[in-house]
């Protein structure tokens, strides 16, 4: 230390011009020995290579090692910055900090020589260096100082692991998230790079701490995220936002057929059973809302209120789905509470009304039940849908006014049927909660007199969240009333055989997925629903499977067993007035009707599209849509082989050939696979950005362009653009 210091101290005074003094240089020598020796800071110096050539004996002894193990080595190979857990510095490694030749302020590195960073104690310190030159103006190396601050360092890392961590489920925060998003989205921005964002909403989990606790609530939680981490694994980063609300980041991810698939996984993972405490179970669902920057959004605030539409669409659907943003969504809450605003002087009214669908023998043709479903009549939105507004009903006291609406009503119906045949009515989960629901029951059958056998209470596997000793009650209640219990949805909701062993159900009824997939040999639906119907068969229950819309699905269903059908193949719900029509000669009779094979992804549509052929856009109208290929008329001329992109709108350009031409209608086929968008509907599984979208001088909206929009005054068109109800355009 003394030769070093000597030189450190003589030599750069000598180098700068200043006076020396012998006496001077002792004393220099004793202060800094007693500092070192004090423990309060340690010197170090590098030579210009970066190479460490001087530390404190004090400092090496700290750091567990011999000092010519250290001394040698480069400064950056044995101290790194920990840039993961820093916020504040100057962003830059320690490597390029050195090589800049720049000033080192207080900065905070890790230990990392001999792999040193992998233990489970690590040692940090603040280092300070100044950049050295000689009189010639040549860089000498460092020269700094140091101090051990693992102490109060880890410390900061504990309280910042508090700040941006969920203290329940160790997932990152709504904060953290916050920050990852925007640096994310600003770090793509200029190469236009994607990132997905998905919110997620468990659906149920209200009833789950309201009827089990928030102890089981939160064992709940952590749970469900050890599911998420185990399905998104290195994909993403996975945040709880507070409550049920999570979030998933996917940088670089924007193929809507992937994104669909993963949110699947998440809802059907997510659905499974939870094991709770006492032998108790819960079980819940989840709703994805999905955006992708730069499409949807490419700021963080923007991109978080598309999702956020996206999700409130997902549940408005009818829950247990996803959805992908699209630009006409409306605000979630200021939409939902529209709609049970609505829906409230709906039940007032009269707007709502029941239709009722036919439940078929297979062997006579004969309508033995019929089930009631609730139809909502808005003066303005016109029809809205049942998986719109029971979800709204569900999280307010008003499902509760429609249930009973329902019921009376639906047993009045059904005075005017044949008595052999049943009128079966759904019940919602909340409803089966209310204690006084076996009360709203026998209020109903006492005021219509309908004998209680005929009615039957369709029932989901949702109604076994929570006590299960109350559950069974209110199993008991209502059987005492000599009403019939069916088990809706059956297989959907990963099904326990505990359910029809304990439960008193009467009858199961096969869900419409496993009938959609019957006639796919690569799928097992087939053998479910002859397990189905072997199980019902064997505990002495009826089977009815939904669905059934074609003549091959119905074969299927006929071969596995079934001897009860629901679907478009016999008949869609129908007014009361209608069915009382086919009751007028006793016996209500329905031969099957419908395609020869069921085509699920082949949708009947009315749109306005854009038709780019080279250099030229045609405004057209599609008339059918499938995953494969779509119809499409408004345009004469078009040949065989021909090469089209499609403008569907938002960015969805789908490249397509043409397949088949009559007159001003053709056929093409897309050379990628449409993708489903979670709500029934297709879309393309990449987007070109607004960006791209502008500068091709292509409309805004597709099928819009005029004689002067765009290109189309720049080029010749070859081919005839007409109007869709014929004419030249």
């Amino acid at each position: 230390m003394k030769n070093f210091l000597q030189g450190f101290s003589g030599k750069q005074a000598e180098s700068r011009g200043e006076p020396f003094s012998g006496v001077g240089s002792e004393l220099r020598l004793r202060v800094l020995d007693e500092f070192d020796q004090a423990g309060i800071g340690w010197i170090w110096a590098t030579d210009s290579s970066g190479n460490l050539i001087y530390l404190s004996q004090r400092a090496s002894e700290r750091l567990g090692q011999e000092p010519e193990k250290l001394i040698g080595n480069p400064l950056d190979a044995i101290f790194e910055i920990d840039s993961e857990n820093q916020a504040s510095g100057s962003g830059r490694s320690l490597k390029f900090q050195i090589k800049a030749r720049n000033k080192i302020r207080d900065q905070v590195v890790r230990f990392v020589m001999n792999g040193a960073a992998q233990q489970e104690r690590q040692t940090w310190w603040s280092i300070s260096g100044h950049p050295v030159r000689d009189a010639q103006g040549e860089f000498v190396g460092y020269r700094g100082s140091a101090s051990d601050v693992t102490v109060e360092y880890e410390r900061k890392l504990v309280d910042s692991k508090m700040a941006d961590f969920d203290s329940l489920t160790g997932l990152a925060n709504r904060h953290l998230m916050d920050r990852q998003i925007e640096g994310t989205l600003s770090a793509f921005k200029a190469s236009g790079r994607p990132c997905a964002l998905m919110m997620l909403d468990l659906d149920k989990f209200k009833r789950v701490n309201d009827t089990l606790g928030h102890q089981a609530g939160d064992a709940l939680l952590i749970e469900v995220a050890e599911r998420l981490r185990t399905i998104v694994g290195d994909r993403g980063k996975i945040a709880r936002l507070g409550g049920d609300e999570f979030q998933v980041m996917l940088p670089d991810e924007d193929d809507r057929g992937k994104l669909g698939t993963l949110a699947e996984k998440i809802i059907q993972i997510l659905s499974q059973p939870y094991p709770l405490d006492d032998g108790k179970r819960a079980i819940i669902g989840a709703s994805v809302g999905i955006a992708v920057a730069p499409f949807d959004g490419d700021e963080r605030e923007a991109l978080i209120r598309s999702a956020d539409l996206a999700l409130y669409a997902a549940k408005n659907g009818g829950r247990g789905q996803f959805r992908f943003y699209a630009s006409d969504l409306k605000d979630e809450e200021q939409e939902r509470q529209t709609v049970l605003d609505d829906l409230r002087e709906a039940l007032e009214g009269d707007q709502l009304y029941l239709q009722y669908q036919p439940v078929v023998s297979i062997k006579t043709g004969n309508v033995v039940c019929l089930e009631a479903l609730m139809r909502w009549e808005h003066p303005e939105r016109g029809f809205v849908s049942p998986g719109t507004f029971i979800p709204v009903a569900e999280d307010s006291d008003l499902i509760n006014n429609l249930g009973e609406w329902a019921l009376r009503t639906a047993c009045e119906a059904a005075l005017e049927w044949p008595k052999s045949v049943r009128v079966a009515v759904n019940v919602s989960a909340v409803q089966f909660a209310n204690q006084g629901f076996p009360t709203v029951v026998a209020n109903a059958l006492a005021h219509t007199g309908i004998d209680p056998d005929r009615v039957e209470l369709e029932l989901t596997e949702s109604i076994f969240v929570g006590d299960n000793d109350e559950t069974e009650r209110m199993f008991k209640n209502l059987k005492s009333l000599g009403v019939r219990l069916a088990l809706d949805d059956f297989g959907t909701g990963y099904s326990s055989l505990s359910y029809l062993r304990a439960a008193p159900f009467d009858k199961i009824k096969v869900d419409k997925s496993f009938v959609d997939s019957c006639t796919q040999k690569d799928k097992n639906s087939a053998k479910i629903i002859a397990a189905i119907v072997g199980l019902s068969n064997a505990l002495n229950m009826e089977t009815t499977v939904e669905g059934v819309e074609a003549f091959d699905q119905l074969e299927v269903v006929k071969e596995k067993g079934a001897k009860l059908v629901q679907g478009f193949i016999y008949s869609r719900p129908l007014h009361q007035t209608a069915v009382l029509e086919n009751f007028e000669s006793g016996e209500f009779t329905i031969k099957p009707d419908g395609p020869d094979t069921y085509r699920p992804d082949r949708r009947s549509v009315f749109r306005r599209i854009g038709v780019i052929h080279e250099d030229y856009y045609y405004n057209a109208v599609m008339r059918d849509l499938s995953r494969n290929g779509a119809g499409i008329e408004g345009i004469v001329g078009v040949e065989v082989g021909t090469d089209l992109v499609l403008d569907l709108g938002e960015g969805q350009l789908a490249v397509c050939k043409v397949t088949r031409v009559k007159d001003d209608e053709f056929g093409v086929e897309f050379e990628t696979q449409l993708t489903n968008d979670g709500s029934g509907n297709l879309c393309t599984r990449h987007r070109v950005s607004p960006y791209t979208i502008a500068a091709a001088g292509l409309p805004k909206k597709p099928g819009t362009a005029g004689p002067t929009e765009g290109k189309r005054d720049q080029s010749s068109p070859k081919y005839m653009e007409v109007s869709a109800a014929g004419g030249a355009a």
